[in-house]
């Protein structure tokens, strides 16, 4: 991965839900300092979701932002009054998309990120970055969001709880083989 990626890792107030293997929430919340001291600024997407709509393409939904291991579809990525809200899909028929929707359900993993290249900021008297142009590559889920002291919460609907319990049988038969 080109080394000039920086990963923001947030946990949005606003939550991410779990709906089947569908899910949204907020990957980035506007005015929020991290704890790299750097603050995204409203508006910092912008441009980047316009040239990526004008291009055709969509921004990557990845697993612990390994690019060897796309998890869904980001159907979804907006740029709103709070930060960035994404809605997407989990495709359940990969191994690891089964997998974070399994950890989804059980409350294991909660968080969201972004893998970015800075593109124009500046510092303020407190310390802080304040980034105010970013262009946006990917939206992961994983483990340790930047942004701790937000809540993200979990709901399993459609079946969800059902498919999740139908992986952690699966794995327990091929972890006694």
């Amino acid at each position: 991965m080109d080394s000039g990626l920086e990963r923001k890792f947030y946990r949005p107030d606003a939550g991410l839900v779990v709906e089947g293997a569908r899910l949204e929430g907020y990957a980035s919340v506007f005015g929020v300092r991290d704890q790299g001291g750097d603050v995204v600024l409203a508006g910092a997407y912008g441009a980047s979701l316009a040239r990526i709509t004008r291009e055709g393409r969509r921004v990557k939904m990845l697993w612990q932002h390994d690019p060897g291991q796309p998890i869904g579809i980001w159907d979804e990525v907006v740029e709103d009054t709070v930060g960035l809200r994404v809605k997407g899909r989990l495709l359940t028929d990969l191994a690891q998309g089964r997998e974070a929707a399994a950890l989804l359900a059980a409350g294991a993993i909660d968080g969201l990120s972004i893998g970015y290249r800075t593109l124009r900021a500046e510092r303020d008297g407190k310390g802080q970055r304040l980034l105010a142009e970013l262009d946006l590559w990917e939206v992961s889920l994983v483990t340790f969001p930047m942004l701790p002291e937000a809540r993200v919460s979990a709901k399993a609907d459609d079946g969800f709880d059902e498919m999740a319990a139908a992986f952690r049988r699966a794995q327990a038969v091929l972890a006694a083989r």
